[in-house]
């Protein structure tokens, strides 16, 4: 299967580097998405363009695809699902969460210049980032891609409730199912309570598990494909 790979904030497709191999190997078809405004060197990107962008990489697939969205990138994925309910199998979303209609994107740090930097690790300590050495964090640093403003601050838009049809895997690296299923319960979640065929499945990581734990989060990822 082609699976759809979007990374999230201050990265670009180079994130999944350790993952596509994986994933190639298991027989899948792994492509990686380098956003507007992330990556292709566009300051104004709003959005709109990187929801663009997700869009014709589904409709480009000679066959329905798996989109998977890290963290903030959770929201592009599902609305993948709401923009094209008929060509996403599968929507898998990695330690984050579908923002709902009419929320901002991803309005969650300072804006400085007109993007949003990566904010230093102090809002990562503990659970987050506790697997991540030094060098990794170092490494992470210095690449991480300021996200423009009309991004950041973009306001989501869901229009199909045929996205709630569309099977969900929720992979949980820094919290656990467990947890993610009390958020659920408890309304904390309104988009996924309203999934049809939501499925938990636990990795022992950090936020990144595709930096740290890149071999298990494919295997994890081609096992969802399978699923019914």
């Amino acid at each position: 299967m082609e699976i759809l790979l979007i990374a999230g904030l201050w990265l670009d497709g180079t994130a999944w580097d350790d993952v596509v191999p994986a994933l190639e190997a298991l027989g899948h078809r792994p492509v990686p998405l380098t956003l507007p405004g992330q990556g292709d060197g566009s300051a104004s990107a709003t959005l709109d363009d990187q929801v663009a962008a997700v869009l014709a990489a589904v409709d480009s697939a000679s066959e329905k695809t798996m989109v998977v969205g890290h963290s903030a990138a959770c929201t592009l994925a599902w609305l993948a699902a709401d923009l094209r309910p008929e060509k996403v199998a599968r929507v898998a979303l990695i330690g984050g969460f579908p923002n709902g209609d009419g929320q901002p994107y991803a309005d969650f740090f300072p804006i400085q210049d007109g993007t949003m930097p990566f904010p230093g690790w102090g809002p990562f300590e503990g659970p987050d980032s506790a697997d991540l050495d030094e060098e990794a964090r170092r490494g992470f640093s210095s690449a991480a891609i300021p996200v423009p403003e009309a991004v950041a601050r973009g306001t989501v838009r869901l229009t199909d409730e045929r996205r709630f049809d569309v099977p969900v895997v929720l992979v949980c690296p820094e919290f656990t199912p467990a947890q993610a299923k009390e958020w659920v319960a408890a309304g904390e979640l309104p988009e996924l309570a309203r999934v049809k065929h939501l499925d938990y499945v636990d990795i022992d990581s950090g936020h990144w598990p595709m930096v740290t734990r890149p071999v298990e989060l494919a295997q994890l990822l081609a096992a969802a494909t399978a699923e019914n």
